[in-house]
């Protein structure tokens, strides 16, 4: 290639001379390049649904100016015919080059191709031009696909770092201007500069990919061994270079020793690909906590970024489908380095050493737990996927750490299981005979087949190719003073080794690894004088749950658990029944700062029962307040769409008014459903429960109603995106003196011209209805809240700011008019488009109709200013059925606003696009 850069206009002019080699056994009619920085050419490519899934608004409001794209000029074979191209099946970042002259088995033909490349902004991958006049170049060219079982792989760029390129030979001439710097991970063989400009060249064989890093000031460092050279730009400036070359030099030669000599003679490592995938962990914590030394920060930087491109230079797999190769070895290689290096390295770094912290489960923990912690994280929650599962299919939290951490895990277990280096071995062996061809999981199972002296066929068929739990733990245990019987019972028909542990005074006296237990069995051992049995006592398999893996064998009384109190929260501890305690404040205007401490046994891990308490004082009123909630949860693991079952029991106890209070409870079951492609974000539910309230009466409150209860039925569907959002909403309630049911739906969309427009429909109507008053009627501007579900500072308020807080809810109107409920039924349409960013307008109209009056056609409008959304919001009214607001002169008290002081609602926006 010829490359020549424009700084200013950030483009590529490119001149490429593609000579292609057909190793294959088929004729070759056409070839697929993979084009994907064309990718970011539009807002309807597969990246876009990617960024859209996740949340990531950026790009669907970037200019076009800031998105790249490939202009495809000429191309031509070697008589100087015109190639035909086109873009197949409407993937935008590949081209499928139709051939003038097939390419038979065993030959050669070139091409040359004349494009342009826009380069993108950094702000969406990190990858492109930044503010700071940097340029980092990556699947920038057109490179042929992969080709594999007589096709190309045709796969399109959803940022995930796994373009399906063959591996190629690399000779560029590169021309930028001559006071830029170029780094790479090819050899640079010549620079010719002149006043204004340099041409530097760039060789390199067999190498999957082409990465160049263009800046006005050079911030790499090159190392070199006898073994590898390396350009490394990870920052650190807290670190001295010797220090860094020491490094280098120490991981470069513990890879070379795991993984043997590299094909690859040169890589690179760039800030942006270690912040593309971090090492997660409290190494990420602001640097006045100081958990690790900088130079450990430093070291496990660079140990992640070098052995994840040091594995993609040389080894050659289909990286949607075989990440967890990739993945596996790179984690399984990071623990090896802590084991050896660093025995002794905490969790929590220095902090470990802290008293105060001492009798928290997480501070104890060694560096490598975490990685079971972080696995399990998703697993508790049903979230965890099948490492076989193509990569574009994993969840963020699963694609960026839980799926690598649990790939890492499986090959640590089946390294204990079978002991002598046979894993360590089998993966220099497959690494090594693979790198000059394209290879696959299948042929990584044979070679660990091969090696094996056991039997693992259970390693690929149920801890890689399924989501199966692993959970033993203990059934009946007898000894005398030379045996055990011990029975073990697989909770979950999942059937993997498991290790069986002898301990006496807490030390490791006896191991053995027990296998083919399909529901439970009974085993008689030597006793050897151990006073407990323990399974999977150093957790090198990853099981679902350690609470059930001991057995004292000093009596009764010592199986049972002593509780553990902690405040806020903690990692799970097998061995301790654990109680958190957590300050809590709530607010609303009858009770003030109602102040209380809830008493909860909610680790990080979820668990399958929960409770919750949580005793308050009322500074308003000096009584005491309160709520409670008691949590079973069912995860169903099939592969249906149901995948969880969640019983629940609540009650809580506040003011409603002043000097009167409400207590409800609420026992409820909730089905919760999901598509069985997690990313697609699509969920439904169903919610039975029945509402018992009882209100003192209150002179303050003209409704006397008291105790009532209420069976109620939703259902709700939700599909959810960055640009798209569509959810309905299906409610039935019953009681003695009415029966209603009522419909939402809720439809919003960003469209490409970054405009957006929201619509929301709701109908409601009564079955029968014998009561007197508007308590239980549809509210057109705000609902009654009689189930108390909403969360507001002044439910009963009819004048003053606490009456202006808007929820959405029942009719959505923003002003209030003269009929505010409907004791008949209701249909109102709420839309709002936006006019500049959070600034938008907003209007209602409806039709509502109370008993012995004709229906009523309302409206209104005004302006939206959605600064937080759902956590603050203002609604200005402009004009609706009462006339033109602004004409009002106490125009103030017609402002709305949202307002939530919950933080798990402000959390969510951010926790969101990674589940």
């Amino acid at each position: 290639m010829s490359v020549k850069i424009n700084i200013e206009e950030k483009t590529l002019l490119v001149n490429q001379v593609l000579t292609y080699n057909n190793t294959s056994n088929d004729t070759l009619k056409y070839i697929i390049l993979n084009d994907w920085n064309n990718a970011f050419s539009s807002k309807s490519s597969a990246l876009a649904k990617r960024f859209s899934d996740e949340y990531i608004r950026a790009f669907h409001l970037a200019s076009e100016k800031e998105r790249g794209f490939t202009d495809v000029k000429n191309m031509i074979d070697t008589d100087f015919k015109p190639l035909k191209w086109s873009r197949p099946d409407g993937n935008i970042d590949l081209l499928k080059v139709e051939l003038n002259e097939p390419i038979l088995p065993c030959t050669k033909q070139t091409f040359t191709f004349v494009y342009v490349v826009k380069i993108p902004d950094s702000k969406f991958t990190k990858y492109g031009y930044d503010n700071n006049g940097r340029i980092i170049l990556k699947n920038w060219y057109l490179n042929p696909s992969r080709f594999e079982h007589k096709q190309f792989i045709k796969l399109s760029n959803e940022n995930i770092d796994d373009i399906p390129n063959a591996f190629s030979d690399f000779d560029i001439e590169f021309e930028l201007p001559s006071n830029y710097s170029l780094s790479s991970n090819l050899h640079e063989t010549n620079n010719l500069s002149s006043s204004n400009t340099k041409i530097i060249t760039l060789k390199a064989d067999n190498k999957p990919e082409a990465t160049l890093t263009i800046e006005p000031k050079n911030t790499y460092q090159n190392y070199k061994n006898e073994i590898i050279e390396v350009s490394c730009g990870i920052e650190d400036n807290r670190v001295n270079d010797i220090d860094k070359a020491v490094i280098f030099d120490k991981i470069s030669r513990f890879t070379a020793t795991k993984l043997g000599l590299p094909i690859s003679t040169k890589i690179i490592l760039t800030q942006e690909d270690y912040s593309r995938q971090p090492f997660y962990g409290l190494n990420q914590l602001p640097s006045f906590l100081s958990p690790f030394s900088d130079n450990l920060i430093y070291e496990l930087k660079f140990l992640k970024t070098y052995l994840n491109n040091y594995l993609k230079e040389n080894l050659n797999l289909n990286q949607r489908r075989d990440y967890w190769i990739y993945d596996g070895i790179q984690m399984f290689i990071m623990m090896q380095y802590v084991d050896e290096y660093y025995p002794d390295l905490k969790m929590t770094g220095n902090i470990a050493s802290l008293k105060i912290l001492k009798s928290y489960h997480f501070i104890n923990l060694s560096f490598n737990e975490q990685y079971s912690y972080l696995y399990m994280l998703m697993a508790r929650k049903n979230l965890d996927q099948a490492l076989n599962e193509p990569k574009n299919r994993l969840i963020k939290f699963n694609e960026q750490i839980a799926s690598k951490y649990r790939a890492g895990l499986s090959l640590k277990y089946l390294d204990s299981y079978l002991e002598n280096n046979i894993v360590h071995n089998s993966i220099k062996e497959f690494i090594q005979e693979n790198q000059y061809f394209g290879t696959n999981s299948r042929q990584f199972e044979t070679v660990l087949l091969k090696n094996s002296p056991k039997d693992i066929n259970w390693f690929f068929r149920t801890v890689i190719e399924s989501r199966d739990l692993i959970d033993y733990k203990f059934g009946k245990v007898t000894k005398t003073n030379d045996s055990i019987s011990v029975n073990i019972i697989n909770r979950t028909n999942t059937n993997v080794p498991i290790s069986l542990y002898q301990l006496k005074d807490n030390q490791v006296i006896n191991k053995i690894w027990v296998t083919n237990i399909k529901t439970d069995s009974t085993f008689v051992i030597p006793r050897l004088g151990a006073d407990k049995l323990t399974l999977n006592y150093n957790n090198e398999v990853p099981e679902y749950n350690l609470r059930n893996n001991w057995k004292s064998l000093k009596g009764f009384f010592f199986n049972n658990r002593p509780f553990k109190f902690l405040f806020f929260r903690d990692l799970e501890n097998p061995y301790y029944n654990q109680i958190f305690y957590v300050p809590e404040a709530e607010f609303n205007i009858y009770d003030g700062v109602a102040l209380g401490m809830r008493i909860n046994n909610k680790s990080i891990l979820n668990k399958p029962f929960t409770f919750s308490a949580t005793p308050m004082y009322s500074s308003n009123t000096g009584k005491f307040v309160g709520k409670a909630s008691f949590v079973v949860e069912d995860n169903i693991r099939d592969e249906g769409k149901l995948y969880r079952i969640k019983y629940i029991i609540r009650g809580s106890q506040f003011h409603y008014a002043q000097d009167a209070t409400y207590t409800d409870f609420v026992p409820t079951v909730q089905f919760l459903f999901r598509d069985k492609n997690l990313r697609t974000n699509k969920n439904e539910f169903i919610q039975l429960r029945q509402v018992y309230i009882n209100r003192e009466a209150s002179p303050f409150v003209t409704e006397n109603t008291q105790n009532y209860n209420i069976f109620n039925a939703k259902y709700g569907n939700f599909q959810s995106e960055g640009t798209k959002h569509f959810s309905i909403l299906n409610d039935l309630q019953l009681s003695n003196s009415f029966g209603k049911v009522a419909t939402e739906l809720h439809y919003r969309k960003l469209f490409e011209n970054n405009r957006q427009i929201s619509f929301r429909f709701y109908a409601g109507a009564f079955m029968y209805n014998s009561t007197n008053t508007d308590f239980f009627s549809f509210g057109l501007d705000r609902p009654n809240d009689y189930m108390f579900d909403y969360n507001l500072l002044g439910r009963s308020e009819t004048t003053g700011i606490y009456s202006q807080q808007y929820v959405y809810g029942e009719g959505g109107f923003k002003s209030k008019l003269d009929t505010r409920f409907a004791n008949q039924w209701i249909t109102t349409v709420n839309g709002t488009f936006n006019i500049w960013n959070w600034v938008q307008i907003y209007g209602d109209v409806g039709m509502l109709k109370n008993k012995f009056h004709n229906p009523k056609f309302v409206y209104d409008s005004g302006f939206h200013l959605n600064l937080v959304p759902d956590y603050f919001e203002l609604f200005l009214p402009v004009y609706s059925s009462n006339g033109f607001s602004l004409n009002d002169p106490n125009y103030g008290q017609q402002i709305r606003f949202v307002v939530t002081l919950s933080p798990k609602t402000l959390i969510s926006l951010f926790t969101r696009k990674w589940l």
